[in-house]
């Protein structure tokens, strides 16, 4: 049996059939392609691209489990610099690979041993201690040289990229990973994120720019950016004050304010669960990337759970929470009584069974990680964002925008995506302004995703946000490569081309002067008949581009 279809079987017999049939096409429609007419001479460089939270560990296995059935023999599996994520993985890698030698940071003489005679994966942090010590391990054992190598890059925008491209040098861990590609004569290095932005901007001097590109959808059940953003809002999201995080902050009492409501929502949430078979309902709260803000904010919930705990008997109180419950019966069917759910929220508050977490770069993760059973509520910035996964997340609280926000940053921090949510149950609350934000991200990542599919291989992928929100981090862009145009500008060239001044007669002899309305794709048989005699000062094919996006959003797009 091959190493594929036993990774397939095991997924299968599971019971996740769906998973198993999405990973089986995954691997049909990149491995004939690229894999299995791989030269074995060359480094090629290629994009896994799924939604966040939808999957793309088990696709990542998947294609390693393929490629280990065209001769691939040694694998190196990067994570973030982050000591229990790599652990994590680590232990993921054991339970799906277990036809594979699996390898932890300090098991190279278990590599050693292994020699060859199965499939071996090596599961490392992206820390330039531990990418050194194997760049050394790699090159000193002869398992390697002639021996093509299979790196999977989880969650590659962040780290992997050059951050000195501008400086003409080179980053410490961009260095790290060029130096273990070039332990071997070849290599195929995947690239996987649901955050692409800042690859699909490399240069291909950089050599991080991918040859192919493979988007998988998710499954059945995914919720993603669709179920949120989208016009009009859906019930799920219910918008807070502009200015509420400061006015928080300030006020002692315990004013009517979205992160009461929000708490409320929470309690009651998590009594449906609980008193329906669930063992675990989250709720996050995510108020700045600044940690000091973490622990005030922590304090507020302490504060309102206290003041519940205090005055649950008062009309007040009740009615409040009949108000939230009231808003969760319009979208779940067959919620239980309030009075059942009610009971059983002041027995939870009055026993203190509803435990706050602190997750940020200040507090330790292995002592705030017990997220998985339980009523809790998470109060963290930054750190919940990459490869952190909160089961059963069914209330989010946002309040702040960042002064510069970077699309792909705040996509990372949307934990509310993925598939073991009670949509009927889920609500978002946030700011109007952040609602528009993360519904441009979302109408730009759905453009991402009709080039990837229709285009050829990602090599002209454009990519077009509103004024004010940047794509990536700019660091890692080279910025003579990469060309930014601004939208409500006119651009001409100054040395201008006409190739073929009888064809653009005949394609505007149907528009004497005035104004008029014309698709987009006619747009694009008259920029085929200009151009420039420089690309630096008027690039066609960039303009084409742009308009191409365009009509991969909506085929009848006017100009």
């Amino acid at each position: 049996m091959t190493y594929f279809q036993s990774y397939f079987d095991r997924i299968w017999s599971a019971g996740n059939l769906e998973l198993a049939t999405t990973i089986r096409k995954t691997v049909e429609d990149v491995v004939p392609k690229y894999i299995s007419n791989f030269s074995f001479t060359e480094h090629v460089v290629s994009l896994l691209v799924g939604d966040i939270q939808s999957g793309k560990t088990s696709h990542m296995f998947g294609l390693m489990c393929a490629a280990a059935d065209e001769g691939f023999m040694n694998f190196i599996l990067l994570t973030t610099d982050n000591v229990l994520l790599q652990k994590q993985t680590l232990e993921r890698a054991k339970r799906d690979l277990c036809d594979f030698c699996v390898c932890d940071e300090s098991d190279y003489l278990k590599f050693c041993s292994n020699n060859l005679r199965k499939p071996c994966v090596i599961v490392l942090k992206k820390n330039s201690s531990v990418l050194k010590t194997w760049r050394g391990n790699l090159a000193s054992t002869g398992l390697c040289t002639g021996n093509p190598l299979f790196i999977v890059d989880d969650e590659a925008d962040a780290a992997s990229l050059n951050t000195l491209v501008n400086k003409k040098e080179q980053s410490t861990i961009n260095n790290c990973l060029e130096a273990i590609k070039k332990t071997t004569s070849s290599s195929i290095y995947m690239q996987v994120t649901g955050t692409p932005q800042s690859i699909f901007l490399q240069t291909k001097k950089s050599g991080w720019r991918p040859y192919f590109v493979y988007y998988f959808k998710p499954g059945r059940g995914y919720i993603g950016g669709d179920f949120f953003f989208k016009d009009p809002p859906p019930p799920s999201v219910v918008f807070t004050d502009q200015e509420e995080a400061d006015s928080l902050l300030e006020d002692d009492e315990f004013p009517e304010n979205g992160l009461k409501k929000a708490l409320i929502t929470h309690l009651i949430t998590s009594a449906q669960i609980m008193l329906t078979g669930g063992i675990v309902c989250n709720f996050l709260i995510h108020p700045s990337f600044q940690t000091k803000e973490h622990s005030l904010f922590a304090n507020k919930i302490g504060n309102y759970l206290n003041e519940i705990y205090h005055s649950h008997a008062q009309p007040e109180t009740k009615e409040a929470f009949k108000r939230e419950y009231q808003s969760l019966s319009t979208t779940k069917r067959n919620i239980l009584s309030f009075e059942v759910l009610y009971g059983f929220i002041v027995k939870l508050v009055q026993e203190e069974k509803v435990r706050v977490l602190v997750l940020n770069s200040k507090v330790s993760f292995e002592e705030n990680t017990d997220y998985v059973h339980g009523v809790n509520i998470i109060v963290g910035g930054n750190s919940l964002s990459r490869g952190v996964t909160f089961p059963q997340l069914q209330t989010i609280y946002y309040c702040r925008v960042a002064k510069s926000p970077q699309a792909d940053t705040m996509w990372q921090h949307a934990r509310m995506f993925g598939y073991d949510r009670d949509p009927e149950l889920l609500r978002l609350f946030l700011p109007p302004n952040l609602f528009k934000l993360f519904s441009d991200i979302n109408r730009t990542n759905n453009s991402i995703i009709r080039q990837i599919e229709r285009g050829d291989n990602g090599s002209d992928i454009k990519i077009i946000y509103p004024c004010g929100l940047k794509p990536t981090r700019g660091n890692v862009l080279d910025k003579k490569g990469v060309s930014v145009y601004s939208g409500g500008v006119n651009y001409f060239p100054f040395y201008p081309v006409n190739r073929d001044l009888i064809a653009l007669d005949k394609l505007l002899e149907a528009f004497p002067d005035g104004n008029y309305s014309i698709n987009l794709k006619l747009v694009n048989k008259l920029l085929d008949q200009v151009s420039s005699e420089t690309s630096d000062d008027w690039n066609v094919m960039a303009f084409k581009g742009f308009v191409n996006t365009f009509i991969a959003q909506n085929p009848s797009s006017q100009a």
